[in-house]
């Protein structure tokens, strides 16, 4: 299995655990990601060497605008999609297997959680995983320690206060907030005031 053949299995799969040689391949991609962010997370770096041990970690070359303050953590590394003048503080942790797309001028706040994965339910079958992809929209500033789970989209220019657990997607445009994620008002994009 090549690593695009993986990454459309967890694109085509409801269920991640059934297939030997995707999970002893999705293991190994997790080794190597621990690799890389300890390298990330143990030293200083000028930004040129930043963005070159995290398109390393992703297999993409990411954008010379991208910014990140380290500690990064992540267990897989492979499916992380980033647009331009994304920034990504201190102490955040991405479970990516799902995907996470975020799109141009993203913010993420200290500490912040996406989980692309969820655990079964039932608990003879405790040990599947079922994979749902995360998008980020444009100009979304999500802020510290908010946890944004499997399968959420969020709109453009959204906000995501601090602390939040989003379990359903976020319109554009908005702020939500609080446990689990609720609207808390809308936000009046510039230039669509008189």
């Amino acid at each position: 299995m090549t690593l695009p053949e993986l990454l459309q299995y967890f694109t085509t799969s409801d269920t991640i655990g059934e297939n030997k040689e995707a999970v002893d391949m999705m293991r190994f991609y997790s080794r190597e990601a621990q690799k890389i962010t300890m390298k990330i997370n143990t030293a200083y770096h000028e930004p040129e060497e930043m963005i070159a041990l995290f398109s390393e970690l992703t297999g993409k070359q990411v954008d010379p605008s991208f910014r990140l303050f380290p500690p990064f953590y992540t267990d897989f590394g492979k499916n992380i999609t980033l647009g331009k003048n994304v920034f990504i503080n201190a102490g955040c942790k991405f479970q990516d297997q799902g995907g996470i797309f975020i799109d141009d001028g993203a913010l993420i706040g200290h500490n912040v959680v996406l989980a692309t994965l969820n655990h079964d339910f039932a608990p003879e079958k405790r040990q599947q995983l079922h994979p749902g992809a995360i998008h980020i929209g444009k100009n979304v500033w999500i802020g510290a320690n908010a946890v944004v789970c499997a399968g959420v989209s969020v709109g453009d220019n959204a906000v995501i206060a601090a602390g939040a657990v989003v379990v359903k997607d976020v319109e554009a445009n908005t702020v939500v907030g609080g446990v689990p994620a609720k609207l808390i008002k809308r936000i009046e994009p510039i230039g669509s005031r008189d």
